[in-house]
């Protein structure tokens, strides 16, 4: 442990220990304290399982000493359901109570879930994604994606696959690497700056970003607690343009970072809620993690404004000409429309009726992936199987709710503050449909 590291750690570890003392010991709290518990025994026996963590740390040296079997985690879960109190009346004044109690009954379930498949049990990828994310991603057959090949192909025009000529379309938009750090430096600068007006965030707010390869993913965010994140970027494949914004978006402002952020300061600090100090990762707030991470993008960049942006600064940042922004950003409104081809390929694949070589191919044809690409994305499915539902899903049910309760795009206050407000509350993937 470096220096810097230690002393953040004992920082949080302070700051935890005083807010522990103002919070009162209720049944909920003792509910909650008992579920991170649990989440970090899970933890000892899947690598993946815990996202974040930054509560007591003898919390996880107690569940690293210990090493519950998976049979007593499965129990132990089982009797805790059970022990969730009913609202008493003053927290029935309390929205934010309820949805207490609702999520971590539902958190819970998926617990259990993800603790019979680490024992064997074998899931569809509609019953897991159920079971997991408390979702179902719409089923598609081929002829849902015709229409938008039809109208690909003619704005790539050639007698090569559609997927080649797209790949070689791309090569003129990719980030030279010794760029790469300048772009995403002003692609983060920007997405923080549209999105401080909207959201209080706490002073002390920042993350670090790393450059990394041998990832099957292609951004991830690391939340570290005390309002800081690091942010790895996967250097393994080339970087398109594009991905400039998506990535300092949804990892960051106002996706994850924020997310993580705003959960630490009303529910964590403010409420004393320990339930938050803990993400684990196959469970229900993955979805709405992932959901208003993607839609963040066109809350901070609405209409055109997104594609003025990368035009005027992104482009010359990284040495591309700026003339071609319009035409590549009218290709890649088309292709992610294909997102949910990604679904049906992690379907077919996790259900075994297609192998690995037939996904790609179903990738490459559908969803516009080159075959390294794609073989890629078959990598990801092994790691997080039905995961992929919660990037598109996700941001279509977050969308959806959103402009349900008058967030749409005519309204960009209004929309900002019901997104803030779901990002700072326990809200399931269930109460936003």
């Amino acid at each position: 442990m470096t220096s810097a590291v230690r002393t953040l750690a004992v920082a949080l570890l302070a700051a935890f220990a005083v807010a522990a003392q103002s919070i009162p010991s209720t049944p909920m709290n003792t509910i909650a304290e008992r579920y991170v518990k649990l989440v970090l025994a899970v933890g000892q026996h899947d690598a993946d399982y815990v996202d974040a963590f930054y509560g007591p740390a003898e919390w996880k040296t107690d569940a690293e000493r210990r090493k519950l079997p998976l049979r007593d985690i499965d129990a132990a879960a089982d009797r805790l359901i059970a022990d969730i109190p009913t609202l008493t009346g003053a927290e029935r004044r309390d929205e934010l109570a309820g949805l207490r109690r609702d999520y971590l009954k539902r958190q819970l379930e998926a617990l259990r879930t993800r603790v019979k498949m680490l024992e064997g049990a074998t899931l569809t990828f509609d019953q897991e994604s159920q079971a997991l994310y408390d979702a179902v991603a719409p089923t598609h057959p081929e002829s849902y994606f015709a229409g938008m090949l039809k109208e690909l192909d003619r704005l790539l025009p050639g007698d090569a696959p559609l997927v080649d000529r797209y790949d070689a379309f791309r090569q003129k938009f990719i980030i030279p690497p010794n760029r790469l750090a300048r772009v995403f430096d002003r692609a983060i600068a920007e997405c923080r700056t549209r999105t401080l007006p909207h959201v209080q965030l706490p002073a002390n707010e920042s993350f670090t970003v790393e450059y990394v390869t041998n990832k099957p993913w292609s951004g991830y965010n690391w939340y570290q607690g005390n309002y800081r994140s690091l942010i790895q970027v996967n250097t393994d494949l080339p970087i398109y343009i594009d991905r400039a914004i998506d990535l300092a978006c949804h990892e960051g402002y106002p996706g994850h970072h924020v997310y993580n952020a705003l959960l630490e300061k009303h529910l964590v600090r403010d409420r004393g809620w320990v339930e938050f100090t803990v993400y684990p990762l196959f469970s229900p707030q993955s979805l709405i993690a992932e959901g208003t991470a993607n839609y963040g993008i066109e809350v901070a960049f609405p209409g055109n404004e997104r594609a003025a942006f990368e035009r005027d600064v992104l482009y010359p940042a990284a040495g591309l000409d700026p003339s071609q922004a319009g035409a590549y950003a009218r290709v890649q409104t088309l292709v992610d429309r294909l997102a949910y081809a990604g679904n049906e390929a992690a379907r077919t694949y996790l259900n075994g009726t297609a192998d690995r070589k037939q996904a790609t191919v179903w990738l490459s044809r559908y969803a516009m992936m080159s075959p390294v690409r794609a073989e890629q994305r078959t990598r990801f499915f092994d790691t997080y199987r039905s995961y992929v539902i919660n990037y598109n899903l996700g941001k279509d049910l977050v969308k959806q709710y959103v402009e349900s309760r008058g967030g749409v795009a005519t309204q960009p206050a209004k929309r900002w503050e019901e997104f803030v407000r779901l990002l700072a509350s326990p809200r399931l993937p269930s109460g936003v449909r």
